[in-house]
């Protein structure tokens, strides 16, 4: 049995790896790199959301002193893309290119791996980037962090649930050497670190437990909704099919939030 040191000093080099893949933040060089911990470092792909969705939060706390709240909006959103190279708002245009220009399995994967934007992609991110920003400009400012802290680690929940339950389409890809078989405890970790954030700002009162489970259904729906439809179409995933899910989750999120706030609508 490993030390339990030496366990820990582990697992944190997973998650630096984790941090290096997904986003464009620096790593201690104590860290080191071997090619099989990317096999294992996608259990912390949700807490790397919650360092994305802090750095965001802070980046809009910061803005709303100074500007309206939809500027701040805008801006800690932007921080987010930049933080992650748009890396997963990049999988999602892909995905819906090739899903809506591929007819065969060949074609579609053919699609993907273009890195031309076509008009599918363009239309869908531009529609995606005009919910997501709409719907944080519609929450209540004190609320805004709190939904970002939920949705980003909960969205590469969903996003996970894929590498867990599904195949990888390809051959070989970028995400390939991440995307290996994700054994049962592997995945609770990752559960663990997506759905804390969610389960602290209920128990704190911030959010009231229907709407943080609505939030978590939704979620879960987009991952099964957009899993469906890969190994439909792939007989499995690729990398852009997980920036996809993540994108895609994470705005359901935020609109599932956001509908706990509208007061109910009387048609009489």
């Amino acid at each position: 049995m490993a030390h339990p040191l030496a366990a820990a000093i582990h697992q944190c080099r997973l998650f630096f790896i984790a941090l290096q893949f997904f986003t464009r933040l620096p790593i201690p060089r104590w860290v080191g790199f071997e090619p099989a911990w990317l096999q294992h470092a996608s259990r912390y792909f949700p807490l790397v959301g919650v360092v994305v969705a802090a750095i965001c939060g802070t980046v809009y706390v910061l803005a709303s002193w100074l500007l309206p709240s939809p500027v701040a909006v805008l801006l800690a959103v932007a921080a987010g893309i930049y933080l992650t190279g748009a890396f997963h708002e990049d999988g999602f245009a892909d995905m819906c290119d090739g899903f809506g220009g591929g007819l065969t399995r060949e074609r579609v994967l053919e699609i993907m791996k273009d890195s031309r934007i076509g008009a599918y992609g363009a239309i869908g991110i531009v529609c995606l980037l005009a919910i997501k920003c709409a719907a944080l400009v519609s929450l209540p400012p004190a609320v805004i962090v709190a939904t970002l802290c939920i949705a980003h680690p909960l969205s590469r929940l969903a996003a996970v649930s894929l590498i867990r339950f599904m195949d990888y389409a390809r051959d070989e890809g970028k995400s390939k050497p991440m995307a290996q078989e994700m054994r049962t405890g592997e995945f609770i970790i990752a559960a663990v670190c997506g759905l804390l954030p969610a389960v602290a700002c209920g128990v704190l009162g911030i959010l009231d437990w229907g709407a943080l489970a609505f939030a978590i259904v939704a979620a879960a729906a987009c991952a099964f909704w957009l899993g469906r439809k890969c190994q439909r179409r792939l007989q499995g995933y690729t990398g852009d099919c997980l920036g996809a899910v993540q994108q895609v989750a994470e705005v359901a999120i935020y609109l599932a939030i956001l509908s706990s706030f509208q007061p109910p609508v009387r048609f009489y």
